[in-house]
């Protein structure tokens, strides 16, 4: 954002640039891979415990927020009612890649699955936050009332149904079908992802909830190279991001900022310490939240890229407003996340909310334990080579260790003189498969109308080059012999 400052007008560098229709445009591209990003990062596993309160935040707690910014704005500051409301509305979301980049920069986790809570809400935000600039917008204009209900159900319905069915296209082609070819799944996922915005929005539809669902969904199926996917929209977002602040800084005349100076100023103190707090405190104190998790997550709502962008929005639809909105905005939004963000390190620590005993990336999708084994179990037959010889004696795969011995009703911690025996499962340690292009492992879900449902593998004649490696059958490891059967929802790992 100072970098763009430098530039711009009444910068060093003298770029006369005043395109608020080009800055929402790009802003806009860049904001719809944030919030998809925001939902395909978010571990659906961490944060379920807390969806409610997060999901009341990111709904209740943004409509709270507009309406005490409101009534400050026309009360204090003395706007008309409808410009009150605007900003209300277009301050109401929090940022959220602000919020994590602060996180995970600083490997901050924090207690009570606060971590958890704020991704999901301060990712949810956003379209609520639309929503009511759409209203906003709509009574600025003088449109007839009886059209905000039909907007406002078509901004829902039409959000929430689109991001479904884009995600389970999404998770059909990536999964099921052959679509898809070898390194290009990156690209249909943009075009997902944008498909995923522009089909709601045209229909009048809210394009950021259905591009939220969407990332959501996908984020947490099972489909193929999801690490790299989560690593190639990280970047993404990081480059949206700086594309977002740069154009902010850009259009910006640092000489207007004065003019707007005091009532910025009041209205960001009222968002921190007064409306805030108070949205969260009335949504989270009903679920026995502590103390400090409230105070913690009342000062970590800061305000960034998408309630400027949302500024930008209103200004290039030609709305005549009698207040500089776009500077007010983006002088909040800069102390916010200058004097909020840099201080919510020492305000999780001063609060005890740090947990130092885990890692803030297990809240992610990309989180992968440092350790490169994995558990294996194994069945010992009868007549199998292993059976009556000792644990010392017999040739396990390199690198791997037997940790448990599963004998009908008795669980055996196994020595080197523990003898198997025939029914025993071993629990096995061995290290993780790491392919260097020699090869390609693919999980294959079965459905009932597969040609390999309730076949077993000796009659599938399958080509030389195709191995069954490993069949999941619910929480069963089964290693595969000629006569396995494959039956329906079993997850067949082949290596081609």
């Amino acid at each position: 954002m100072a970098l763009g400052m430098i530039f711009g007008s009444d910068g060093l560098f003298k770029i006369s640039f005043d395109n608020y229709f080009m800055t929402e445009q790009l802003c806009t591209i860049a904001l719809i891979f944030i919030m998809f990003y925001g939902g395909f990062g978010t571990k659906w596993e961490t944060a379920r415990p807390i969806a409610v309160k997060a999901v009341l935040l990111s709904t209740v707690g943004v409509v709270i927020t507009a309406l005490l910014t409101c009534f400050f704005c026309q009360q204090i500051l003395h706007l008309p009612f409808s410009e009150s409301f605007l900003v209300g509305a277009v301050l109401s979301s929090t940022d959220a890649a602000s919020v994590f980049s602060i996180l995970r920069s600083k490997n901050l986790n924090l207690k009570h699955s606060t971590a958890p809570l704020l991704e999901i809400e301060s990712g949810s935000n956003d379209p609520m936050a639309y929503m009511l600039t759409m209203i906003a917008l709509a009574m600025i204009s003088e449109a007839n009332n009886t059209s905000i209900p039909v907007m406002m159900l078509s901004q829902i319905g039409f959000g929430i149904a689109i991001g479904i069915a884009s995600a389970f296209f999404g998770i059909w082609a990536l999964r099921k079908s052959d679509l898809i070819t070898e390194g290009m799944d990156t690209v249909f996922v943009i075009a997902l992802v944008l498909f995923s915005y522009a089909l709601p929005t045209f229909i009048g539809g809210n394009g950021y909830l259905s591009v939220y669902l969407t990332g959501i969904i996908l984020g947490n199926s099972a489909i193929n190279n999801k690490i790299t996917l989560v690593h190639f929209f990280d970047g993404i977002t990081g480059l949206a991001q700086i594309l977002i602040f740069f154009l902010l800084g850009l259009l910006s005349f640092p000489h207007l900022l004065p003019k707007v100076f005091l009532p910025a100023l009041l209205t960001a103190l009222f968002l921190t310490l007064i409306a805030r707090p108070a949205a969260v405190f009335l949504i989270l104190v009903p679920f026995r939240s502590s103390l400090h998790q409230c105070l913690l997550v009342s000062w970590s709502g800061l305000r960034g890229a998408a309630s400027i962008v949302f500024a930008i929005m209103v200004i290039a639809g030609g709305n005549n407003l009698e207040h500089d909105l776009f500077h007010m905005v983006f002088f909040i939004s800069l102390l916010s996340v200058a004097i909020q963000g840099s201080l919510l390190p020492l305000a999780a620590r001063k609060l005890h909310m740090v947990d130092d005993s885990s890692d803030i990336r297990k809240t992610f999708n990309d989180y992968q334990d440092d350790s490169d084994l994995t558990l294996m179990r194994m069945f010992i037959p009868k007549g199998h080579n292993w059976e009556n010889r000792k644990v010392e004696e017999v040739n396990f795969p390199t690198g791997s260790l037997a940790l448990m011995i599963k004998r009908g009703q008795e669980t055996l911690i196994p020595r080197g003189n523990t003898k198997i025996q025939a029914k025993d499962t071993l629990i096995l340690s061995v290290p993780a498969y790491h392919s260097k292009n020699d090869g390609k492992l693919k999980e294959i879900l079965i459905d009932p109308a597969h040609n390999w449902c309730d076949c077993s593998i000796a009659d599938l004649n399958l080509p030389e080059n195709l191995l069954i490696a490993l069949i999941k059958r619910g929480d069963e490891n089964i290693i595969p012999q000629g006569s396995t059967i494959i039956q329906a929802n079993d997850h067949v790992v082949i290596y081609k």
